[in-house]
């Protein structure tokens, strides 16, 4: 049996190792398309890190015989999410491993083991620092690649874990959206908005009235989202920084908002699936990545429906089902063969009824894991 050696990510070069091991993960896996090892640098990056003003982390690294990093994970304690759920949760995410079970039992049995020293009573994940950023595993639907800023891994991962005495926490869907007309009521309910003073358009790109959307996305998101499960609010230079980061990715076409006397109230957030783009770069947005993305994303034919959000007082004028005709019909206009709406959570019963009036099936499904200490 080969030699596993697991030690805490201290180093630079320990973290160009980290960045590293997905792509011996995934070398042979044709669905997988690597994520931006700068975005991930940046998200655990030892310095100028938000998320260290509230929270802790520390990343393992897993090496063979031969001295090759094989596998990672990252523990977390965000003292927000402590102080919100009233118990001490603890945190893990950014799991990788190669198909090596005792090297990924070392490595979680080392997050674990660090989370203890903490005094963490129950784990959760994966959570990479927070659900804002990627999270989940996929349990069923692993036959595609995943869309834009969704996870995707080896069907062991949940395997081992179920193996290890981790139990479900939580269920996650992906809906496919058939890019077929809606049925007349969706048209009926954005002309009953209309007839009730609601008024629509599409986000705005550039100059001041992008910025003045995005805070204005930022309240409503806030204030729609303030008990979702398992996480905590994003501070508003957080979510600026994320949104210009966004900018030049965003289709107004499938991102239409809904306002009320020119207050907000309601928004679907769409964005065009770039990881058709992305898929060739190889998680390297250099020269040569960045001319290789402008050519692939002239093929993008799908889009990725990230949010349904309108305030409850709205539902009442079908701020909802209006939100979900304009983006439909956005998404015809500009030739998209095929949508995804993802991810809801299993219980949020109103987004799945409206998701599946719309046509929306289950198509892939994700979980997050619970263990206690």
């Amino acid at each position: 049996m080969a030699q596993i050696t697991v030690r805490p990510v201290s180093s630079e070069g320990d973290r160009q190792q980290f960045l590293e091991v997905p792509q011996w993960v995934y070398r042979d896996d044709p669905n997988w398309v690597p994520p931006l090892k700068a975005s991930i640098a940046a998200q655990l990056s030892p310095q100028d890190n938000p998320f260290l003003s509230y929270g802790e982390f520390q990343g393992f690294l897993a090496f063979n015989d031969q001295g090759r990093a094989i596998g990672r994970v990252v523990a977390a304690v965000n003292q927000r999410l402590i102080e919100r759920e009233g118990r001490r949760v603890g945190l893990f995410g950014y799991f990788e491993c190669i198909e090596d079970v005792a090297a990924g039992q070392q490595l979680l049995e080392a997050a674990l083991s660090w989370l203890g020293d903490r005094q963490i009573e129950v784990v959760r994940g994966p959570i990479n620092l927070s659900t804002h950023n990627n999270c989940l595993f996929l349990v069923e639907g692993f036959d595609r690649p995943p869309m834009m800023m969704m996870p995707y891994n080896p069907p062991y991962y949940p395997q081992w874990l179920e193996e290890m005495g981790w139990l479900k926490a939580k269920d996650a869907y992906a809906y496919d959206f058939p890019m077929e007309p809606l049925s007349d009521k969706f048209e009926k309910a954005y002309r009953i908005a209309l007839k009730s003073g609601i008024t629509f358009r599409p986000i705005r790109t550039k100059g001041e009235g992008f910025d003045e959307d995005v805070r204005s996305l930022y309240q409503l998101f806030t204030q729609a989202f303030a008990n979702n499960w398992s996480s905590t609010p994003r501070t508003e230079a957080d979510f600026l920084e994320e949104a210009q980061q966004l900018k030049s990715l965003v289709d107004p076409d499938i991102f239409p908002i809904a306002e009320d006397n020119g207050e907000m109230v309601g928004f679907f957030m769409g964005l065009p699936d770039y990881n058709i783009a992305l898929k060739h770069v190889n998680g390297t947005l250099n020269v040569w990545g960045l001319l290789k993305f402008l050519w692939y994303r002239r093929q993008i034919k799908q889009a990725r429906m990230i949010t349904l959000c309108a305030l409850p007082e709205y539902r009442r004028q079908m701020v909802p089902l209006a939100l979900v005709y304009l983006t439909m019909k956005g998404g015809e206009k500009r030739g998209y063969q095929r949508a995804e709406l993802s991810w809801i959570w299993e219980d949020n019963h109103p987004s799945r009824r409206i998701t599946e009036a719309s046509g929306g099936v289950i198509a892939q499904t994700y979980r997050v894991y619970e263990k206690e200490l």
